[in-house]
């Protein structure tokens, strides 16, 4: 059973801490700062906070004391050279094709550090970090230094080595409008699933080309699309174009994978070979954010569904979390102790979370919920947090 909860929000870095009268906030960290990504090394207990400074840009802060002290670490930087295809946003009267559309070339800049995922055991060093533009970057020393995966920033599904000149290939990686924040409109990697059983085995989800699969440690990557349905693009089922909102794998059963997509939910029972839909939209589950998976049951997962697509909103003015037992086959819609009535929160792709037979989530009006009994029952830990972006057990 966990003890501790943190918190990456619009204003700050928040820890929760169980204690014998129950979870108690402790004072706000990074005060003002959005916090886009925090979580706990399991490894060594040291605490990770991705900071999206609006003056500063991205930057890391590491605390090896449990939070009682904080140390910002230099940001991460794109090796000299590394370019990118540059996206622009679709227009309502869009009617280029892409070989009509003159590719243009830009130097990369981390804007914005979306995921931290920490290495194996056998790694006890190694901690990824995904970015907008869609960058994988390595660190063996514990965050000291960091550099690029070049294979999956060269890979053939985004226009090839561009270190070396220009598009050899066709890009397919398109743009996420979680990037325009920063006046860009390019692909980001928010989800990476490194295998606890195979310190050489990744997957990445890209925000929105799809996902990747690595088998010896990131020297080669290959699209792991199968299945996988848009229903935004004439060729719904292409290889690449997939707009993944978030993908976990079970850490006991790492052969089953969860996928809570733009389009749908999606399951795969044999390590991402195969994707099935297993939305169900009579229930509301379809579109959403977070998805969470049982830490031994692959079958077993959570989502929080919400009203697709431009409107963003909680269900009928409901908050409710559905649960799965069966891998999608059938759904429960889990409302006890949420609020049912005038609730607009959303759950962004990182704030649910589960731990055993606790799961937390946070939501973007700042509601903190928390269930000991695997969602049947929810209570509220607060109701006044800054936006909340993400929530993860320590």
């Amino acid at each position: 059973m966990s003890n501790l909860l943190i918190l990456g929000t619009r204003k700050g870095t928040v820890i929760i801490d169980r204690q014998a009268q129950g979870w108690v906030v402790r004072p706000i960290e990074h005060a003002g700062i959005p916090i886009c990504y925090a979580a706990r090394d399991p490894r060594d207990g040291t605490l990770w906070a991705s900071q999206d400074n609006g003056h500063w840009g991205a930057k890391l802060s590491r605390s090896k004391d449990n939070g009682a002290s904080w140390e910002d670490l230099s940001s991460l930087k794109y090796p000299e050279g590394a370019r990118h295809i540059t996206q622009r946003p679709p227009l309502p009267d869009d009617s280029e094709t892409d070989s009509q559309v003159e590719l243009a070339y830009q130097g990369a800049s981390v804007y914005k550090i979306w995921n931290i995922t920490f290495g194996t055991a056998e790694q006890p060093n190694r901690i990824y970090a995904g970015t907008i533009p869609g960058g994988l970057f390595v660190s063996d020393d514990g965050g000291d230094t960091w550099a690029l995966n070049r294979p999956l920033w060269n890979h053939e599904s985004r226009g090839g080595d561009l270190f070396a000149g220009d598009a050899t290939s066709q890009n397919h990686w398109m743009g996420t409008p979680a990037s325009m924040d920063y006046g860009i409109f390019e692909p980001g990697i928010h989800s990476i699933v490194a295998d606890p059983s195979d310190s050489a085995h990744l997957y990445v989800a890209v925000s929105t080309a799809g996902v990747l699969e690595s088998r010896d440690g990131g020297q080669t990557w290959q699209g792991r699309n199968k299945g996988m349905v848009m229903d935004y693009l004439p060729d719904g089922e292409a290889d690449w174009g997939h707009d993944p909102h978030f993908v976990t794998a079970c850490k006991g059963a790492p052969q089953y994978l969860w996928q809570q997509n733009h389009c749908g939910v999606f399951f795969s029972d044999d390590g991402a070979a195969s994707w099935r839909k297993v939305s169900d939209t009579d229930s509301g589950v379809h579109f959403g954010f977070p998805v969470a998976v049982d830490d031994t049951d692959g079958r077993t997962a959570w989502v929080v569904p919400a009203r697709a697509d431009s409107h963003r909103m909680a269900i009928d003015g409901g908050i409710y979390v559905a649960r799965t037992t069966d891998g999608g086959e059938t759904w429960q819609s889990l409302r006890t102790g949420l609020p049912q009535q005038h609730a607009h929160d959303i759950v962004l792709r990182h704030a649910l979370d589960v731990s055993g037979d606790m799961l937390c989530f946070g939501s973007t009006t700042g509601n903190v919920y928390l269930s000991e009994n695997r969602g049947d029952s929810w209570e509220c830990l607060g109701h006044n947090f800054p936006p909340v972006y993400s929530v993860r057990f320590g």
